[in-house]
C-alpha cells in the first residue's frame, strides 16, 4: 500500500503511525488459531501493561528472537540463569515480574494444550467458537473490558496464568480476532465482519 493511500482509507482512530497503521491494517481483529500466534499475544497484552501497544510493537521482534519465537515448551524451561539473561535484554520490557509471568504462563498454556482442542478451543469457547460482530460507532464506544473477558480472566487466573486482568483479556481477545472493533467506517470493518461470518458457517 502507497504511502498516499494509507492516508486516504479511513481506519480506526487509534492507528496513527506507520507502525500501528501496518498492524492494524493486516492483523488486528483477524481470527487466530495457531497455537504459536495465540500463546505470543498472550505474552505481548502482559508485556503491555502499563505501557502502549506502540511500543510493544517496536520491541515485537526483539521479543520473537528473546523468547525463542514464541516456542511455549521453550520458554517454560527457562531458568533463573535465562531470567538474568532476558533482564539485560534491552529489547524488551525489563520487568521481572512479567517476564517470570511469561514462563508461568507457558507451562500452564502447555497443560491447557492437553485438554481436547487446546488452548486455542479453550479461549474461543468463551465467545462461543465465533468472533462477536461488533457495531462501534466511535473510538470511545469501545470497552475496555467485556462480561466475556472478566469471565476469561476469572478462569485464567484460576488456572494460575499471571498478568491477565479483564482489561489484559479483552485487549487479547481484540487482538486474536474474538471481538470486531473495528469501528463501522473503518474500511477494515467489513472484510473482519465477513470472516467472522465464515467462522459461524464452518
Amino acid at each position: 500500500m502507497t504511502k498516499k493511500a494509507r492516508t486516504a482509507v479511513r481506519r480506526c482512530r487509534w492507528a496513527q503511525s506507520p507502525l500501528m497503521m501496518a498492524y492494524h491494517d493486516a492483523e488486528w481483529g483477524v481470527p487466530v488459531h495457531d497455537t504459536r500466534r495465540l500463546f505470543e499475544f498472550l505474552i505481548l497484552e502482559g508485556a503491555q501493561a502499563g505501557l502502549s501497544w506502540e511500543i510493544i510493537l517496536r520491541k515485537r521482534e526483539s521479543y520473537r528472537r528473546a523468547f525463542d519465537r514464541f516456542d511455549p515448551a521453550k520458554v517454560a524451561r527457562y531458568d533463573k540463569r535465562k531470567i538474568r539473561e532476558l533482564l539485560a535484554d534491552e529489547g524488551i520490557v525489563r520487568n521481572r515480574l512479567k517476564i517470570e509471568s511469561a514462563i508461568t504462563n507457558a507451562r500452564i498454556f502447555l497443560a491447557t494444550e492437553e485438554e481436547p482442542g487446546g488452548f486455542d478451543r479453550y479461549v474461543w469457547n468463551f465467545v462461543n467458537g465465533k468472533p462477536l460482530a461488533n457495531r462501534r460507532r466511535t473510538r470511545l464506544s469501545v470497552p475496555v473490558r467485556s462480561k466475556e473477558s472478566d469471565a476469561m480472566s476469572k478462569d485464567l487466573k484460576r488456572r494460575g496464568f499471571r498478568f491477565v486482568g479483564s482489561t489484559i483479556c479483552y485487549a487479547f481477545m481484540q487482538a486474536v480476532g474474538m471481538v470486531n472493533d473495528h469501528t463501522i467506517d473503518c474500511f477494515r470493518h467489513k472484510p473482519i465482519t465477513r470472516m467472522g461470518l465464515r467462522m459461524g458457517r464452518a
